[in-house]
This record gives structure tokens, sequence and C-alpha cells, in this order.
């Protein structure tokens, strides 16, 4: 994840310079996005480091559409309550401890609000928290926290006894999603995958979707660039790049009913700074095509104001003190796609 603490600053502004630079000239957003027979059941979410922080928001905000949610190095909800300097100690040291019960209380809280979705709409999802022991990036304890703020949920509200939680924390992987094959090395360091010996895309469907009807090949569907813009919600900014990508299985594309994964990258492994190895390489696509899922694969971009130099997923708040709401940029922006996704 590595966000941008304030004594490095300096040090990024060239990197991103370049990277701002190279934006402009970039070729111009891809086509409309296609819609699909979507399946609103089988809609879910999976992120790694500041995506994974994502999607606990997305799945708390939305848990009326998105019905699981995979973490990968990532903590609890509201953990940073909207200070940069609480989610570089806290939220990513664990230094002091995410306070689990204060934000399972406040979670309950905006949902009574209306914030977010009535907490209800959470029964009979899964959540998978995975995390490497040799992640140096987000401390053990912090992803314990994300573990254990869903059992809180699941203890605080009678309706969620259908809630599944589970845990891996006994892999030897960095701060990464691990792989098992391709020939980058298991270390952390971009694009941020490695060949772990370890499929975690694999685990995260298997979590999510249940036991796979068949081992996955090789992908045999279309990587589609779509354009992001016209899905920002009127009157905020997004700060998510011009251009997304959607992996479309031969299946959806013609069209059987399918399911959604949406796949958050982390920080400094958007298109924008590693290329495709995100969307292609992570593993998620052969195995969307085994399950029948689209994967969508929303893309942030680096910027300067507001300070976001590694194009990290809003989880500090960044686009305004809602970032984690369903009024948050972000996620509106996000619900507004899955609306366009449906045929």
């Amino acid at each position: 994840m590595s966000l941008p603490s304030p004594h490095r600053r300096a040090g990024l502004l060239a990197a991103v310079l370049t990277s701002l630079a190279l934006g402009a000239c970039a070729k111009e957003p891809g086509a409309a996005l296609p819609r699909i027979a979507l399946a609103g059941d089988r809609v879910m979410v999976a992120g790694l480091s500041s995506g994974a922080y994502m999607a606990t928001q997305a799945h708390l905000a939305l848990s009326d559409r998105i019905h699981g949610a995979a973490l990968v190095a990532g903590g609890p909800y509201g953990c940073a309550g909207g200070k940069l300097e609480t989610a570089l100690g806290t939220c990513m040291k664990g230094e002091p401890a995410p306070d689990v019960a204060a934000l399972v209380r406040q979670a309950a809280a905006r949902a009574d609000q209306g914030a977010i979705a009535k907490l209800a709409h959470l029964a009979g999802d899964r959540v998978f928290v995975l995390h490497g022991r040799r992640d140096a990036t987000v401390a053990e304890p912090v992803a314990r926290a994300a573990a254990a703020f869903y059992e809180g949920l699941r203890a605080e509200v009678p309706a969620l006894s259908s809630l599944t939680v589970t845990w891996d924390g006994d892999r030897d992987f960095p701060h990464l999603l691990p792989t098992a094959d391709g020939a980058a090395p298991c270390e952390s360091a971009a694009p941020y995958l490695g060949n772990c010996g370890y499929d975690a895309a694999g685990a995260i469907f298997a979590a999510l979707y249940g036991a796979p009807p068949r081992p996955a090949a090789s992908a045999e569907g279309t990587l589609i660039a779509f354009d992001q813009r016209p899905f920002a919600p009127a009157g905020k900014a997004t700060e998510l790049a011009e251009e997304g990508r959607l992996y479309l299985p031969k299946a959806c594309a013609e069209g059987a009913s399918c399911g959604v994964l949406i796949a958050l990258h982390g920080c400094q492994q958007n298109v924008e700074t590693v290329g495709e190895a995100f969307v292609r390489d992570a593993g998620f696509n052969r195995w969307a095509d085994v399950y029948g899922v689209a994967v969508l694969y929303p893309q942030t971009h680096a910027s300067l104001a507001p300070l976001n130099p590694k194009a990290c997923w809003d989880w500090w708040g960044y686009t305004g003190a809602d970032y984690d709401t369903r009024g948050g940029a972000q996620i509106a922006w996000l619900a507004n796609v899955l609306d366009a996704l449906k045929r």
C-alpha cells in the first residue's frame, strides 16, 4: 500500500509529475461499458492493500448490491477516520491497534443514518481476509482487525448469524498479491504480483463463490478498455483515471447470466503505473471463465492536489469527508457502474 508520508512528499514530486506528463500524452479513453445479463446476487468485491480498504468500504456502503468481500493486506472499515496520520499509523502499522469495537459501533450508527446500507444486508455474505507473514507494510494485527470487525458486526446484529468470516494469515508472502505461476519473484516490488506458490485469485473466487466447477485454464475472454468518466456522480471529483478495464468471459459476452467481481488494485498497481500487469496477470481472468463472472478493474490515477502521488484508492478522505459512505465520490461512481453494466 505504502501511503505517502508527509516527510516523503518532496521526493515523490518528480515521479508524480512524470506520471502526469505521460498521462497527458495517453490515447483517447476506451469505448462505452458493455451491458451484460448481470446476476445481482453474484456481485462481489476484492482488493489488495488500499484496494482492500476500498473493498470493505464498498461492501459496507453497498451491501444491498455487493454480497461478499475479499481483503488482501487491508484493515477494518472506517479505520482511518478521515485522517492521513491515522491511516499511516494505526491502519498500517497498528500503532496503536485499531479500536474494532468503536468501528463496529460507528458502522451501526452510519447504517441507522442511511450513510451506508442497512447491516442486515450482510446476512449470508462471505468475507475472506488474507495476509502474508512477510508483509512489512500492513501489520498482521491490522489485517486481523479487519476480520474481527466483521465478526463484531455478526455479534452486534442478530440477523447476521449467517455472515461467514475466513481468516488466512499463515502463508509466506510479502506485501503483494501472490500467484502460483509467472516469472516475477515473491518480493514486494512493482507490480506487486509474485510467484509465491499460492494462487490468491483462485482462493478468492472459491471463498466468495464456492468450490470451482472445473480447473482453470488460460483466460479465453476479452479484456476491454472502457471510459470511466461518464459514471462520475454529479458535482463530485472521483480522482479516477479516464480509462478502466473489464474482463468479459465468452459466456458473458454471448448473453449468459453472469456475476461480477470488482477487483481493486493496490497503490502503484494501476495501469498508468505498471501497465496491464494486474489486470492480465493477477489470475482473476482465468477463474472468471470458470465461474461465469465478469471482472471489473476500476483504475485510479496519481495526483498532487489532492495529495495521492501513488494512485491509492481513497480510504483516508482525499475526495471528501464522506469518502467511505454511499455519498463518497468513488463509491457512488462504483454504484453507477453497476447500474450501467446491467442489461
